[in-house]
């Protein structure tokens, strides 16, 4: 089925209910794989980090990460999970190239953390809640790269190159309870719930959680069941989406997808499907197993783990402020609306504006530069506000410059414009570029004197008692001296030249 033969969203709304599972894999930002010593640092040559135990070779044994357990445990007890205590490993046997042991070593029927919940926040400030049902631990497979063809997938491909290097990085899985009721809203809920889980795992420390990197990706289930009926309908899964935005679209591409195969009285098949981000479009994968196909058994070559109940609240002790909390009290401090503060967040601007601030910058002025011309940079140069070449700190000393009046707002943005390009610090572009505001009075009267001159209608409207006017005269000299004039003190200047109270 091409996207043009989709129905639309609202018509694939208007008979079914969207019904989602969410199972995102984040990658630990441990030193060493999950169950033995490999380094886990990018970069590296193909399988020059691998070892007898992640290439799964006869009589190696696996030694569980200590580290990888406590990541565990923290993004447990932040989503407000249970903590088991006493929880096993598990063998999942599927044949795949990248996967060197011909099993996945995983946790099945006993997760380290189950039964929590983490509530986002929407666009238009709704709470959504979204059920956890388990936090599981687990490692990731080797990577596959398939030569020739034209997808760069293994159909069509002349040959494939395996790198081992990645088998054995610690996960943690997270898998959602079915999300019902969300509506038309589906797909800005599993945006929304994918942006929060980020923002909480980056603050945990555990993983850098960049998605363009694979170091978190989501794998989207979900089915339609008509109006009033309370048995779900047969899911798909996307696999691997790596952005929010296209989790977003995935969400929505398959609602529409499977409204047109139920309306044109087909048949859903359970399967795993590709997303594309060219156009937001699934294609089909392969045909998804039941957990029984993978015959799932204890892992016989790893104790279990039974994390004691005084270290769980130990750890429990080093949580950080999570994510909502943060914001509401930033949102407090701030003196912004909810509104202001959700697209402080979707700009992905919250911690670049507090670390200015803790620069020195008021909180205004520090979302003011952020929010309006360093988000006009980031928006035209197609780039994340993060990975602008300016730093907090150099935006902070832009907004002290305006403060202590070396600087007016169309110089500020010309400094800005020098940092962005690489011309040095705030005050090396001052320097570089003449920029500072001239306030000395010897250095602004002959430009005053002359805007008088060359505008007598207008001084005399001043003199006759229209202030007002004068505005068009402080314009004249600003342009005389390419912005740099002190609005203030010319206007002051041009009423006492015309002999006029301010």
């Amino acid at each position: 089925m091409t996207v043009t033969e989709l129905v639309s969203y609202e018509d694939a709304l208007a008979s079914y209910d969207p019904v989602m599972g969410l199972e995102v894999h984040v990658e630990l930002g441990t030193k060493t794989k999950m169950f033995c010593g490999c380094s886990t640092e990018l970069g590296a040559d193909p399988n020059t980090q691998t070892c007898p135990v992640c290439l799964g070779m006869p009589g190696a044994l696996p030694v569980v990460n200590a580290i990888g357990v406590e990541s565990a445990i923290k993004i447990g007890l932040a989503l407000n999970c249970e903590i088991a205590e006493w929880c096993r490993f598990a063998r999942k046997n599927y044949f795949y190239p990248d996967m060197p042991k011909n099993f996945q070593t995983s946790q099945y029927d006993e997760p380290i953390a189950f039964n929590g919940y983490l509530d986002v926040q929407l666009e238009d400030g709704e709470v959504f809640r979204v059920q956890i049902e388990r936090a599981h631990m687990e490692e990731d497979t080797g990577k596959s790269t398939h030569v020739g063809g034209a997808t760069g997938r293994i159909h069509g491909a002349q040959h494939s190159l395996l790198d081992y290097n990645r088998a054995g990085i610690p996960l943690i899985e997270i898998v959602t309870k079915p999300i019902e009721g969300a509506g038309e809203r589906a797909p800005e809920v599993a945006k929304a719930y994918v942006a929060e889980l980020r923002e909480l795992i980056k603050a945990l420390g555990v993983s850098e959680a960049r998605m363009e990197m694979g170091q978190m990706r989501c794998d989207v289930n979900l089915s339609l069941r008509p109006h009033g009926r309370e048995k779900f309908g047969t899911r798909s899964e996307t696999k691997n989406v790596n952005s929010l935005r296209s989790v977003e679209r995935a969400v929505r591409f398959e609602v529409q997808r499977h409204a047109s195969v139920l309306s044109a009285g087909g048949t859903i098949v359970q399967e795993t499907r590709h997303f594309h981000e060219e156009d937001g479009s699934t294609t089909s994968g392969r045909i998804k197993e039941e957990a029984e196909d993978y015959r799932y058994f204890p892992e016989p070559d790893l104790v279990p783990v039974a994390p004691s109940r005084e270290w769980v609240e130990e750890l429990r002790g080093t949580l950080p402020e999570l994510p909502r909390v943060r914001r509401n009290r930033l949102r407090e401090e701030w003196g912004v609306t909810e509104h202001d503060m959700q697209s402080i967040l979707n700009a992905g601007a919250v911690d670049l504006i507090t670390a200015t601030v803790e620069a020195g910058a008021d909180s205004a002025a520090a979302r003011k530069w952020w929010m309006g011309e360093l988000a006009r940079s980031a928006n035209e140069s197609g780039t994340d506000l993060a990975a602008l070449p300016i730093t907090p700190a150099q935006v902070a000393r832009v907004a002290a410059l305006v403060a202590e009046g070396s600087l007016n707002d169309k110089l500020a943005r010309q400094v800005i414009e020098g940092v962005l390009a690489g011309e040095g610090g705030p005050d090396e572009v001052v320097d570089k570029r003449g920029l500072k505001v001239v306030s000395d009075d010897s250095a602004l009267g002959a430009a005053v004197d002359e805007a008088i001159a060359a505008n007598a209608g207008i001084a005399d409207k001043i003199r006759a008692g229209k202030v007002a006017a004068a505005g068009a005269l402080v314009g004249a000299v600003m342009k005389a001296t390419r912005g740099q004039a002190d609005a203030a003190r010319v206007r002051e200047l041009i009423l006492e030249r015309l002999g006029v109270e301010g």
